[in-house]
């Protein structure tokens, strides 16, 4: 289990900066080792049961260490900035992958198919989403309007120049037809957010969600499509920002609950602020982000809202809502 009674300890003595350190690496250990089981099912439940024992660092930080929360931004290096440094060393051409809602679950299912389709892990990390974890304001910590300025080509970006764009839904196989000579490249594709929104109701939505990811990465379409922005170039998968199970969440009943439906609805994140509710420790919290000052909601908690809560979701304080992974690869040329 990652949180022992010696990392519990180390948590509430550290500094929030090397607090953020632990908690990250924590995690990062429990995502990212290989998934030992080989049929399906038993990947899916292995994985399932790592979300669980992230939920133990959750429910610390939603706890005893609610107020290491607000030194997140400053103490986890941030994906956006990353990217944006990233793209100024000095390789002769660049490919950037966004998948968008990619979350840690996700990365043994993507480190085995790499390595199993010929390419080489040059730099593996786990970065922070903007607050609170969205789209939107992910591509406008990039220098974006949105995702879909991406499309076409259209975006012009000082934080990225010379690099052409795309955003699309497509098929891999049709994602590869749109990859030219262009010397640089950002490719945002839907996947899996999508996925995510489609199993939002579903009683197995994180199962289905999983394995469509299996699926993904064994394939040889997106392998292909993978080796043509690498062909030359290279190439970093990320992510914008994750998602949560909430499938496995408390229950937030009685005035809690209320006050939480009240705030959220069926969402994880709200642009109304003020009364933040009368609990300790807090229920939400007010953060500041690229497009201003949110409310949150903190920890694995969900409520009864108008058509159900949603079983896959994202904005909210939990780690795996909030982290994402950067992997920059290389294909070796047969």
């Amino acid at each position: 289990m990652p949180l022992t009674s010696d990392v519990l300890r180390k948590l509430t003595k550290l500094p929030p900066g090397k607090a953020w350190a632990l908690l990250v690496g924590e995690t990062r250990n429990v995502m990212y080792e290989s998934v030992s089981a080989k049929d399906t099912d038993g990947k899916m439940s292995e994985i399932a049961r790592r979300d669980q024992e992230v939920g133990l660092m959750d429910h610390f930080l939603s706890s005893v260490g609610w107020d290491l929360w607000k030194e997140f931004g400053n103490a986890v290096p941030k994906n956006s900035q990353n990217l944006k440094d990233w793209q100024r060393k000095p390789y002769d051409a660049k490919a950037i992958l966004i998948l968008d809602c990619l979350s840690l679950r996700e990365m043994p299912l993507l480190l085995k198919g790499a390595d199993t389709h010929g390419f080489s892990v040059l730099q593996n990390d786990v970065l922070a989403s903007e607050l609170p974890g969205e789209t939107t304001e992910f591509a406008r910590a990039l220098g974006f309007s949105s995702r879909s300025q991406l499309q076409s080509g259209g975006a012009k970006n000082a934080n990225f120049p010379d690099f052409r764009t795309e955003s699309v839904n497509y098929p891999w196989r049709d994602c590869a037809g749109l990859i030219d000579a262009s010397k640089n490249w950002i490719f945002w594709h839907h996947w899996p957010d999508g996925k995510v929104h489609e199993n939002s109701s579903a009683g197995a939505g994180l199962t289905n969600v999983l394995k469509d990811a299996e699926k993904v990465f064994e394939s040889d379409d997106f392998w292909d499509f993978a080796a043509k922005l690498a062909k030359g170039r290279r190439l970093v998968i990320t992510s914008d920002h994750g998602y949560a199970f909430t499938g496995s969440f408390i229950d937030a009943d009685g005035a809690i609950g209320t006050f939480l439906k009240e705030k959220f609805s069926g969402g994880r994140n709200t642009d109304k602020l003020g009364d933040v509710g009368p609990y300790a420790p807090p229920v939400l919290l007010e953060l500041d982000g690229i497009s201003g000052t949110r409310q949150m909601a903190l920890g694995r908690r969900k409520w009864k809202s108008q058509g159900g809560y949603p079983v896959l979701t994202h904005g909210g304080l939990s780690l795996l809502e909030v982290l994402c992974p950067f992997v920059e690869l290389s294909k070796t040329e047969a």
